[in-house]
Parts: structure tokens; C-alpha cells; sequence
């Protein structure tokens, strides 16, 4: 079946940075077929997209996570990235990474993800 699994949370210090990585197995289609896209959610929040990744590697990031996140994808390894600098606390949230199939590239912001990891915590102390 269909697994992504989320690593690289943690506990840390306000301008601290984490790598987040994402390692799939079991999607139907080859790993660059799919849009990526990282997610989080705090605690009595809504989810929110933060980046997005097509199987080419074009990125799109939401408005406000532009700066500080940058993500990328390993396809030989079937791993998604996300590098996070200098976090604020604002940033606790799980985070999830989610997968599409849109073999086309382009935008991927705007896709339907269908697969979806467990999360992984990030705490953002001041």
C-alpha cells in the first residue's frame, strides 16, 4: 500500500533550522509522476499548504512560507524534502507531506492530494 513518512521534527530553538524528509513507497505510478507538496497544521488551526514540488522539480511556495522554506525531491530516493531556516514559533505545527499524480508539471499548488502522510512534529520555543 501507499506509505509516506515523514521524518526530521523535532524540538527547537526560535531561529533554528530542521530538514523534514518524506519517504515514499507503494504509490501506483513512478515517484516523478507525482506533485509533492508539504502541509501543516497547528493545533486548533486549519491546514495549511506551505510548498509544493512537481516531479521536474518547479517549486511554488504559499505566500507567506516564501523565504525561510525550500523544498526538494529526490526521485532516485523517493524522498521529499523541506529545509526550514530560522523558525519562529509560529512554525509548531505537524507537518505532512502529500502526494498527486500529475505526470505534466507545471503548478502544483493547486492539486488534489489523495495520499497523505502520518505528520511530524515541530516545536518552536521563543
Amino acid at each position: 500500500q501507499v506509505q509516506l513518512v515523514e521524518s526530521g521534527g523535532g524540538s527547537v530553538q526560535a531561529g533554528g533550522s530542521l530538514r523534514l524528509s518524506c519517504a515514499a513507497s507503494g504509490l501506483p505510478s513512478s515517484y516523478s509522476n507525482y506533485c509533492m507538496g508539504w502541509f501543516r497544521q497547528a493545533p486548533d488551526k486549519e491546514r495549511e499548504g506551505v510548498a509544493f514540488i512537481s516531479g521536474i522539480g518547479t517549486t511554488t511556495y504559499a505566500d507567506s512560507m516564501k523565504g525561510r522554506f525550500t523544498i526538494s525531491r529526490d526521485n532516485a530516493k523517493n524522498t521529499l524534502y523541506l529545509q526550514v531556516n530560522s523558525l519562529k514559533p509560529e512554525d509548531t505545527a505537524t507537518y505532512y507531506c502529500a502526494a498527486s499524480w500529475w505526470p505534466y508539471g507545471g503548478d502544483c499548488r493547486t492539486r488534489q492530494y489523495n495520499y497523505w502522510g502520518q505528520g511530524t512534529q515541530v516545536t518552536v520555543s521563543s
